[in-house]
């Protein structure tokens, strides 16, 4: 039973619910629901699809989720970055709107929830910690920024042009913002100024309603003024059918970079989210790997009722949490409104003018552009924040594909980087002490020539080992012939593998050559269980070996017998 618990979620909290949470999850799953259905509709305009398919995308994926999901918070659906993204990636392939557009699609929501699937099932969650924190937030606010200006089309009645490279955006909008609808303007500028207005005012409130609806009274009863603002009309009531989607294979060759941005996307998406919201309770925890079969399934079956990719969002999961919900059902009454609002409320949205929408998702996406990570960044590591500009601008300038592969690119570019050329630190004594720190941050320390201690921080392999050599022989090379002594601080070193042992014990005997002896400190049971393995104890002897540093100078320069049988017996006891 445990493990079917941990197969489908839902019966983790399902078999014990009470009327308690439900009140909570019914005012949250209400309220998420008021937001989705216009965000729906909105984020279906970007993905360059009908408005139906947004509120499809809030359907059959959410209720998969909310069986399979280890998170109870989250809320899944149609988001604007997946949005665009699926408009870059399908706009190639169809026209727009088209019939082999939404086929395709809807195809690719398929392959995003089918490679999301296997990669849970075969536990390659782990993949994501490839990406790191300041290429996320990069990724997330060019994005955010592009999704943000391709919508000035809709906020302000011209037909720029779309394009995820926004310099060309900007120059369309230079060239013909003069064009711009002045009663479509007026009408998105005043949404723009109520949701702001209402957002600062209590963030629980459905500002995102409450400009749908002012917006379908504007044109349903002021429209003959208003004839030139363009508006939703038609939105087919009724539940999507069932049907395969249509496989081709060279199609799904196009679509697979695509689809590998948007399974990395989501994921990200979902887990940051997920884990934002278990730091504020106690009675689950995110399993990643469960995050992307519950995903994968979501995407899968909603492809099977005509939904295109969907993820998590992040203003919707908040709301959610904040209104109450406790456990998936209020995902589910989300999905009970949802249902009703196809059955019986799409001719509502008839007089929405598409201004309104745009003006909903250009304040949503504009506070996903994180400036306060980049000024943190700044000023606690520099590094970070070229990586998380280069990540940025590349977005911006190349496209979202490019943009994901080029943070990739350089999160292992990072990371290579400092695996290879890890913190290493020359040591001195602390006066009348017994301690031995670094001189660079303790410069009162007790420095002699004789005797070089050096800590190394990091697992010692085949990627540093060369780096590891050159410190050592800079570091005696500065000695002098004055140098006796040689004393390894290993206390940081968690692992080491053969050809760190083999660069080891080739300066053990370059240094024994020169009459410099070679100790060991700190070393860790199972990385001295390694070292013996490899036979290092023909290089050096065990009484070369000690518990710290203090021990291996002290036993250097006094020579003690005692001293040096004492932690031999030691030694030989924890190998018995």
């Amino acid at each position: 039973m445990k493990a079917l618990k941990r197969l489908i979620p839902i019966l983790e909290w399902l078999p014990n619910y009470n009327g308690t949470r439900f009140r909570g999850d019914f005012v949250a799953g209400i309220t998420v629901a008021i937001i989705l259905i216009p965000q729906g509709i909105a984020y279906a305009l970007i993905a360059g699809l009908p408005p139906i398919y947004g509120l499809y995308c809030a359907l059959v994926p959410q209720l998969v989720y909310a069986i399979f999901g280890s998170s109870r918070q989250v809320a899944i659906g149609p988001v604007a970055m997946d949005s665009l993204i699926v408009a870059t990636g399908v706009s190639t392939l169809a026209l727009t709107g088209s019939d082999s557009y939404i086929a395709i699609a809807i195809l690719l929501a398929m392959m995003v929830g089918a490679i999301q699937f296997m990669l849970g099932v075969f536990r390659l969650g782990f993949v994501v910690n490839f990406l790191s924190k300041p290429v996320i937030t990069g990724f997330t606010s060019a994005v955010a920024l592009t999704i943000g200006i391709n919508q000035f089309r809709n906020l302000l009645g011209v037909d720029f042009i779309q394009s995820d490279q926004i310099q060309y955006v900007l120059e369309d909008i230079w060239i013909n913002i003069i064009d711009f609808n002045s009663h479509t303007t007026i009408i998105g500028l005043i949404s723009v100024i109520i949701i702001i207005a209402f957002k600062k005012i209590n963030k629980k409130i459905p500002n995102a309603l409450i400009v749908v609806v002012f917006g379908i009274l504007v044109m349903r009863y002021f429209g003959s003024a208003f004839n030139d603002v363009d508006i939703i009309k038609d939105i087919p009531s009724g539940l999507p059918s069932f049907a395969l989607p249509e496989f081709d294979i060279d199609q799904i060759r196009e679509l697979l970079p695509i689809a590998l941005t948007l399974v990395m996307v989501g994921y990200l998406e979902t887990i940051s989210i997920g884990k934002s919201l278990e730091a504020k309770q106690d009675e689950y925890k995110i399993r990643p790997n469960q995050e992307l079969i519950a995903l994968g399934l979501s995407n899968m079956a909603g492809s099977l009722f005509k939904s295109y990719p969907t993820t998590s969002s992040f203003s919707r999961s908040a709301i959610n949490q904040d209104s109450g919900a406790t456990t998936g059902m209020a995902s589910l009454v989300s999905v009970l409104m949802v249902l009703l609002t196809l059955l019986f409320l799409t001719p509502l949205f008839y007089h929405l003018p598409k201004t309104v929408l745009a003006a909903i998702i250009i304040v949503a996406v504009f506070g996903l552009v994180n400036i306060k990570e980049a000024v943190f960044l700044w000023r606690a590591n520099n590094l970070d924040f070229w990586m998380l500009l280069v990540t940025f601008v590349s977005t911006l300038i190349f496209g979202i594909e490019y943009g994901i592969m080029i943070g990739v690119g350089l999160s292992l570019i990072i990371l290579i980087f400092r695996i290879s050329k890890p913190y290493v630190a020359e040591l001195g004594k602390v006066p009348d002490s017994d301690f031995y720190r670094n001189k660079e941050r303790f410069p009162n320390v007790i420095i002699k020539n004789e005797i070089l201690v050096f800590r190394f921080d990091a697992q010692l392999f085949y990627a540093n080992s060369n780096y590891f050599r050159d410190y050592l022989d800079d570091k005696a090379e500065a000695k002098g012939q004055e140098l006796k002594l040689i004393v390894l601080d290993a206390e940081s070193i968690n692992r080491i593998d053969s050809t760190g042992i083999a660069m080891l014990r080739e300066r053990i005997r370059y240094y024994k050559k020169r009459g410099i002896l070679f100790y060991f400190a700190g070393v860790k049971g199972p990385v001295r269980d390694v070292l013996f393995r490899g036979e290092i104890l023909e290089d050096i002897p065990l009484d070369h070996f000690f518990m710290r540093v203090n021990g291996a100078v002290n036993f250097h320069r006094t020579g003690e017998k005692e001293y040096q049988n004492k932690y031999a017996n030691y030694i030989h006891q924890a190998y018995e």
